[in-house]
């Protein structure tokens, strides 16, 4: 089974998405499981987790929703205000859906870097480990040394980091040794993960694949095939590429894997992490 660890959907009439706007109009407009049903088909990917767009508990009763009507989605990852004295009740109602596989707060967007260790959010995250769910970290290389501390006050939550945290990439540029050191010792705790996606909107339309080989591969010897997962992160991707070529590069960056470990990236290791059946 191929999975899209990360995909989204969005519909802008429903009104609380400050992103997408104007700025990015290729993708400033609606996109819906129909829009991505043909392109799952022709690059043979079975599944997908469908990830929150906006900082909205509605938009992730919208997401479940689509998920109750979709066989392609496999989990959603969902909002909560982390910092709400009504958080863990919050996730108590939503996870009544069981398509609720985890949790992503936009901590890219918010200007401390250390947030989401402060009390009000330990609560939240407690309750997700003990009930099993995930957390996504949206985050960029500023929060690695805080996001290392998070994992280690909550080593029994799965921790997946989306987009490798974001570093820069393209133009010649090498791992910087902030970035790589971070990750070494993010994978250092057996709880956390990395997706591989968002990689070519880093760095926009001009990418190369010699851009994007030592990022890639540094993921790779630091977590390994068990706890590296690929996601196209579309439409976002639509920026920089298109669904296809993604995963034909994605591929490209594994190719120098045995087929057994290709095959964990590319499907078993979100099955696992997600607890997709």
């Amino acid at each position: 089974m191929i999975v899209d660890a990360h995909q989204h959907f969005w519909s802008l009439a429903r009104g609380d998405y400050a992103w997408p706007n104007e700025s990015v109009a290729p993708i400033f407009k609606d996109f819906s499981p129909q829009d991505l049903e043909p392109l799952l088909v022709a690059a043979g990917v079975d599944r997908t987790v469908l990830v929150q767009a906006t900082d909205s508990v509605d938009e992730t009763r919208f997401l479940l929703d689509l998920a109750d009507k979709s066989d392609r989605i496999a989990a959603v990852v969902g909002w909560v205000d982390f910092a709400s004295d009504k958080a863990v009740s919050t996730v108590q109602e939503l996870a009544k859906n069981p398509q609720l596989k985890g949790l992503r707060p936009m901590l890219q967007g918010i200007e401390q870097a250390d947030w989401i260790l402060q009390d009000r959010a330990a609560s939240v995250l407690t309750h997700m480990a003990s009930v099993g769910l995930r957390f996504d970290a949206l985050i960029q290389p500023r929060h690695l040394p805080h996001l290392h501390e998070l994992a280690e006050r909550h080593p029994d939550l799965a921790i997946v980091i989306d987009h490798l945290a974001k570093p820069e990439m393209g133009e010649g540029r090498e791992p910087d040794h902030f970035w790589r050191t971070g990750m070494e010792h993010l994978a250092a705790r057996p709880n956390v993960f990395c997706k591989l996606s968002g990689m070519v909107t880093e760095i926009g339309p001009d990418w190369t694949l010699q851009d994007l080989q030592p990022f890639a591969q540094t993921v790779l010897d630091c977590f390994g095939p068990d706890r590296v997962m690929f996601g196209s992160d579309w439409p976002v991707v639509n920026l920089a590429s298109d669904y296809a070529s993604w995963v034909i590069t994605a591929r490209s960056l594994l190719s120098d894997l045995p087929e057994r470990d290709v095959n964990k990236i590319m499907g078993d290791t979100a099955r696992k992490f997600y607890g997709i059946e």
